[in-house]
């Protein structure tokens, strides 16, 4: 029986670069800076106040920029949406989609990271 999900694990040919912005510029807390594997490879560690952890480490196989950004989503839910937005996009990040509202769930902003990954900010509604 499956649980649930335990992390998630987001690989990079330059894991430290990609681990700082989502530390710096997006503002998630590092709890976790190791080196792991036989060839001692950097990992990052993300844990959140709520739901499953988020890892960043280097893959032998991960090359240059996302060909794919909306395969694989990063949901990261903020307190005020349009505060964020604004806070991000005035960082430089990418804005790919701006704020929109999805019936029943709450409103939706898209962004890019600097391999090419879509990650949104989620505002859900309240319950």
């Amino acid at each position: 029986m499956v649980r649930g999900i335990e992390s998630v694990l987001l690989s990079s040919q330059h894991p430290k670069k990609l681990a700082m912005f989502y530390k710096d510029t997006v503002g998630l807390t590092m709890t976790l800076e190791a080196q792991m594997g036989e060839d001692n490879e950097d990992l990052y560690g993300f844990e959140m106040k709520q739901g499953t952890s988020l890892y960043i480490m280097h893959h032998s196989n991960v090359k240059g920029t996302s060909k794919q950004p909306e395969r694989y989503l990063l949901n990261f839910e903020v307190d005020v949406i349009e505060k964020e937005v604004k806070r991000l996009v005035k960082a430089g990040v990418k804005l790919v989609k701006d704020i929109y509202h999805v019936e029943g769930y709450g409103k939706i902003a898209t962004f890019e990271d600097p391999d090419g990954n879509y990650f949104q900010f989620v505002q859900v509604k309240a319950a």
